[in-house]
């Protein structure tokens, strides 16, 4: 049976305990910070970039994977041998990600594309592509793959507090969230990824507050169903997302659980102090 290999953009950000064993192939997102151009995960890491960001006056962009980048990623694969390649991408509400790999996948010779809007980012992404992972691993066909792939990331969802929404409001990604703008400095919006795109849940008086709620609306969402995934998402607040990860895991019992930073390209408009959860439930 032919090998299926599995792509995805430089947004998911799958923590290295999660992918090991797996065939995923990544094409990176660019951040553009002035006059460089930075790839996400390659030349700058989400440490760096998030101190960089809370000290810079110049804010960055961000600009999706060009198609040239898929078409020369597709057919770098199909030369060593994976005629089938699924590709799981950020949602195209998010981004032109999807757009690109599709005209990527018109220009590439010699190779079978088929590609899933991931309708999230971070780990909302990459929990569905760990089980299309999965299934590919154990000689699932392309079509399957994408199916599983489609069944969990429809039993996958994203909750997260950003510190503030000025970085959503600069990037023009603020969505529904636009009528909590404005808002005291000690509220802290919570937002949720709904359907491919970013809308507002709530706002909580102080961090402390909020990160209990994202807690509480996880757990309502996950509705008694198993097994659970847990993955924390963080963009440079660690110590808070290992205590929600212990919190997760005593509250849910998780089958799997892991911390994740942000992607830069990600954390290019949620901003520093960004916390949240992307949970999956119900899909063995």
């Amino acid at each position: 049976m032919a090998k299926i290999a599995i792509v995805t953009d430089s947004t998911t950000y799958l923590p290295k305990e999660l992918s090991k064993g797996h065939e995923i192939h990544v094409v990176p997102a660019l951040i553009i910070w002035g006059d460089e151009e930075l790839y996400d995960g390659v030349d700058i890491q989400p440490k760096e970039f998030y101190e960089r960001l809370a000290a810079s006056s110049k804010s960055p962009t961000t600009s999706q994977p060009t198609p040239a980048a898929f078409k020369e990623k597709f057919e770098e694969l199909a030369a060593k041998g994976y005629k089938d390649i699924l590709g799981i991408f950020v949602s195209a509400a998010f981004s032109g990600t999807i757009a690109s790999a599709v005209q990527g996948k018109e220009m590439a010779k010699g190779v079978n594309v088929e590609i899933v809007d991931g309708r999230s980012a971070s780990m909302g992404t990459g929990w569905p592509l760990l089980q299309a992972a999965k299934a590919a691993k154990a000689g699932k066909s392309l079509t399957e793959c994408a199916k599983v792939a489609e069944a969990a990331r429809d039993n996958t969802g994203v909750l997260l507090m950003v510190d503030t929404l000025e970085f959503l409001h600069r990037g023009g990604r603020i969505g529904g969230a636009q009528r909590f703008l404005g808002t005291a400095l000690n509220m802290k919006p919570i937002l949720e990824v709904i359907e491919g795109k970013l809308q507002p849940v709530e706002r909580v008086r102080t961090k402390g507050k909020a990160l209990k709620r994202l807690v509480e609306l996880v757990e309502d969402r996950i509705a008694g169903r198993s097994p659970v995934r847990i993955a924390v998402l963080h963009a440079n607040a660690r110590e808070d997302a290992e205590a929600l990860l212990a919190e997760a895991k005593e509250r849910f019992g998780p089958v799997e659980a892991t911390i994740t930073d942000v992607s830069p390209a990600v954390g290019t408009h949620t901003g520093p102090g960004t916390l949240g959860f992307a949970y999956q439930a119900g899909v063995d």
